[in-house]
């Protein structure tokens, strides 16, 4: 199964998240931290025909990603929302296929795991 990860600011569209998607490739599912998982995200994923999948935040800082963003870093604690939240909706085993990605307008960044399974 491979899970798209998507992390985004609040001004984010849904065309934001369709672009960032876009960039990154494709996958099963789609993930974010679990208290965005409403409004424009769940619209995208809806669009996408990908089921919707909360990571909370304590699985998020366990995650290891390759990049680091000083945003998510502050803000979230991890170095990319997007990563970790792929990474921990793929499931323990996981890996990372694509580092995240950064949408056009800046609003919005996706990146993919691929479960163990």
């Amino acid at each position: 199964m491979i899970v798209a990860g998507f992390g985004f600011r609040g001004s984010a569209t849904e065309e934001s998240l369709a672009d960032a998607y876009a960039k990154a490739g494709t996958a099963h599912v789609a993930a974010t931290v679990s208290d965005k998982v409403a409004g424009a995200f769940s619209a995208f994923a809806k669009a996408q025909g990908l089921s919707e999948k909360g990571v909370s935040a304590e699985d998020l800082v366990v995650q290891d990603t390759v990049t680091q963003s000083f945003t998510s870093l502050a803000e979230r604690g991890t170095g990319s929302v997007a990563e970790a939240a792929a990474l921990a909706a793929a499931g323990e085993g996981a890996r990372l296929i694509k580092a995240r990605v950064i949408s056009d307008d800046g609003c919005a960044t996706c990146a993919l795991a691929e479960s163990a399974e």
